[in-house]
């Protein structure tokens, strides 16, 4: 298998399972979006937004945008679940978006990623590794969280094999993709 070809599945993999997840909280009111959790960020919307704001900086960099620190600064917080799917929805469009303009060739190319006090030089394609398992990482915090909610955690890691389609059938429809869409 290709680089390119997997890292362009996994983007709509993410996109997949912040559907599902997405989904399966819509039940809960704001004040459980909100309540205090005990994980690395306080609450379910901490966490969320954190992906969000991460995600704007990293495609800014991605994109070769000189103002990723502003673009993830600027980011207000979502005050609702059903704002912060809808952000995170155009976030992981503007991801698989950039995924297919790529070349392979184009994952070795060194990007600037502005840390502030310095320029981190970094391989595009170990960014986009790094952004995929920092969306990985959060959601899983997430997943735990809704144990302490009415929401059954979702199951987020067992649908993406091809042969796994029966699995996926409804969040399919919902995204309107079909299974060339996912696998290329």
């Amino acid at each position: 298998m290709e680089l390119l070809a997997l890292l362009r599945t996994q983007a709509r993999a993410n996109r997949l399972a912040n559907h599902r997840l997405h989904t399966a909280m819509a039940p809960l009111s704001r004040d459980d979006f909100h309540a205090p959790r005990t994980s690395y960020f306080p609450s379910l919307a901490a966490t969320l937004n954190h992906i969000l704001a991460v995600d704007a900086y990293y495609l800014a960099a991605l994109a070769g945008q000189a103002d990723m620190v502003g673009q993830y600064e600027a980011l207000v917080p979502c005050d609702t679940l059903q704002a912060l799917a809808a952000a995170q929805a155009a976030s992981d469009a503007r991801f698989i978006g950039l995924m297919d303009a790529l070349a392979a060739e184009q994952l070795d190319e060194v990007i600037d990623l502005e840390r502030g006090d310095h320029v981190q030089r970094e391989r595009r394609g170990h960014v986009i590794a790094h952004l995929l398992a920092h969306q990985v990482h959060h959601r899983g915090q997430v997943h735990a969280m809704l144990a302490g909610t009415a929401v059954a955690p979702p199951q987020l890691d067992e649908f993406l094999m091809p042969s796994e389609a029966h699995l996926r059938v409804a969040d399919m429809v919902q995204l309107g993709w079909t299974e060339r869409d996912l696998f290329g």
